[in-house]
């Protein structure tokens, strides 16, 4: 029969009755893109690491080395991405070394995605896959379950829809170099001020066919300031109106002390001690 089938909605409700609990969207708490430009290809990204609601690391390295022009952007679990990447990136070289050739862009692409569908989407990585080949300019996205895509530009994270609203409004085809760079860290730094869970700096990488530069700290839109005034004062300089001392003996000229117990409102035990 065409059309949707929502027979799965009524499975989902009984198990939720039963207690199990329905199956969430993870976030991944990052922005990290991609985008072709003529020539070669730049990647960029936030630095900031979180755990749950805590900020953990404000400098994180997102991007990734793999193999000298093909880098990759990590979102997701950092240790995930972090040794996902160092796995896929010593299995390309020992591939290159028997081969005799350049990795391809597009092999480093197929070792992630059988690796990351090998565990069915419990390693949380999802990457931006970019490089130089002598095939060409390459530019993938792979996600924890194993799936890929290939476009021109691309957006990953919790701060994707902000990064992508960029792209489409100003993306263009044959970008220079400068263009492209200027246009990734502008999507990063859409994603730094529209989602909490991405912030801090934005690095980018730009790669060619001869080269990869990795620029740490490209922009740092949240670089902190010295404050504009001081709020420490010596010992004695604070100013003040007038001065006052009142003695413990002189408080009953300004509180009215009430003996409950006496009045039968209150036990004795209820009533404050006081020093006469």
């Amino acid at each position: 029969m065409p059309g949707f089938d929502f027979s799965n909605h009524a499975r989902n409700a009984t198990l939720h009755a039963r207690g199990l609990p329905l199956p969430k969207a993870t976030s991944t708490g990052t922005t990290i893109v991609g985008c072709i430009f003529d020539g070669g290809v730049v990647i960029a990204a936030d630095t900031r690491a979180t755990s749950g609601p805590i900020v953990a690391d404000k400098n994180c390295e997102k991007l990734h080395y793999i193999a000298p022009q093909i880098w990759c952007a990590g979102a997701g679990t950092a240790a995930d991405t972090e040794f996902t990447t160092a796995l896929i990136s010593s299995s390309l070289e020992l591939h290159s070394l028997s081969t005799g050739r350049k990795p391809r862009v597009v092999t480093c692409m197929t070792l992630l995605k059988q690796h990351l569908f090998r565990h069915q989407g419990h390693i949380g990585a999802y990457l931006v896959v970019a490089g130089v080949d002598p095939t060409g300019v390459h530019l993938f996205t792979v996600h924890a379950h194993g799936s890929t895509d290939k476009l021109p530009y691309v957006t990953m994270g919790s701060g994707s829809l902000a990064a992508m609203a960029i792209f489409e409004t100003k993306w263009q085809k044959n970008l220079t170099r400068e263009e492209a760079v200027a246009l990734c860290a502008e999507a990063i730094e859409a994603g730094i001020f529209n989602d909490l869970g991405s912030g801090s700096n934005v690095d980018v990488c730009v790669i060619v066919s001869d080269k990869a530069t990795l620029m740490r700290g490209y922009i740092t839109p949240n670089e902190r300031v010295p404050k504009e005034q001081s709020y420490k004062f010596a010992r004695g300089t604070t100013a003040y109106l007038k001065e006052a001392i009142i003695e413990k003996k002189d408080l009953k000229k300004f509180v009215t002390i009430v003996d409950l117990a006496a009045s039968g409102g209150a036990t004795a035990g209820d009533v404050m001690e006081i020093d006469a």
